[in-house]
C-alpha cells in the first residue's frame, strides 16, 4: 500500500465518523463543529484526486462562509434542542426508508462514473492548461445553460429568504425616510401666542430662610 492510497482511507475513515457524529451529537454546535471536520476531510480527498478547484472551494465556501454563519445563528438563537428531538424515533422508520432510496437513487447515478474506460482523455496541450483553467472552460461552454438556471434558482431562492424575513412587529419603531424628506416647517415648529401670567392680589410675598432668620434675631 502506497502513502496515497493510506491517505485516502485514513481521510475516509474520518469523514464517515464525522457524517456519523453529525447526526447523533446531542449539542447543535458539536453537531455543526463535526460537519466542519467532515468538510476539511472530504476536501483532502479531492486533494488526493487532484481536484484543487472543487477541495479550495469546499473549504471556502461551506467552511470559511456557510458552517460559520450557521455556528452564528446556533449560538445566538440557542435552539431548544429537547423539543426538536421530541418524536424522533417515532419517525425514526420513515426517515430510515427514505435515506436508503436516496443512498441507492447515488449509487446509481454516480457509479457510471467510476468506470475509467469511460473517461476522457486529455490531449497534450489540455494538461498544460491545469485543472481550473479546464474546469472553467467546460462549465461556461458544454453546462452554460445549466450553469444559468442553477443561477436563477439560487436567486429565487435568495429573493424568498428574503420575503420571509421582512415581517412587520407590533413593537417595533421606525421613521419612514419618505415621510421624513416631506416634512415642513410648520409641522415641526408652531409658535402659540400666550397672555402673560401675573402674581394674584393679596398674595404674601415669598420670605427666602435668610431674611425670616435675621428678623428672629
Amino acid at each position: 500500500m502506497d502513502t496515497k492510497t493510506a491517505l485516502f482511507y485514513v481521510f475516509s475513515a474520518i469523514l464517515l465518523f464525522a457524517g456519523f457524529r453529525v447526526i447523533t451529537a446531542r449539542s447543535t454546535v458539536h453537531a455543526a463543529l463535526f460537519l466542519v471536520l467532515a468538510f476539511f476531510n472530504a476536501a483532502c480527498v479531492w486533494m488526493l484526486l487532484k481536484a484543487e478547484f472543487l477541495a479550495i472551494s469546499l473549504v471556502l465556501v461551506y467552511v470559511g462562509a456557510v458552517m460559520v454563519l450557521f455556528l452564528f445563528v446556533v449560538m445566538m438563537l440557542d435552539f431548544n434542542v429537547d423539543a426538536l428531538r421530541q418524536g424522533f424515533w417515532k419517525h425514526f422508520p420513515l426517515a430510515g426508508l427514505i435515506g436508503v432510496v436516496i443512498a441507492l437513487e447515488m449509487a446509481v447515478v454516480l457509479l457510471g462514473g467510476f468506470r475509467l474506460s469511460d473517461a476522457p482523455q486529455l490531449t497534450p496541450e489540455q494538461a498544460q492548461l491545469g485543472n481550473t483553467k479546464l474546469l472553467g472552460i467546460e462549465i461556461y461552454t458544454q453546462y452554460l445553460y445549466p450553469l444559468q438556471i442553477a443561477a436563477v434558482l439560487l436567486l429565487v431562492a435568495i429573493i424568498a429568504a428574503i420575503a420571509l424575513t421582512m415581517r412587520k412587529r407590533k413593537d417595533s419603531r421606525y421613521v419612514d425616510p419618505a415621510v421624513q424628506i416631506r416634512v415642513r416647517k410648520a409641522d415641526r415648529l408652531r409658535v402659540v401666542r400666550m397672555p402673560a401670567e401675573t402674581a394674584a392680589a393679596g398674595a404674601a410675598p415669598a420670605t427666602t430662610p435668610n431674611s425670616s432668620a435675621g428678623g428672629q434675631a
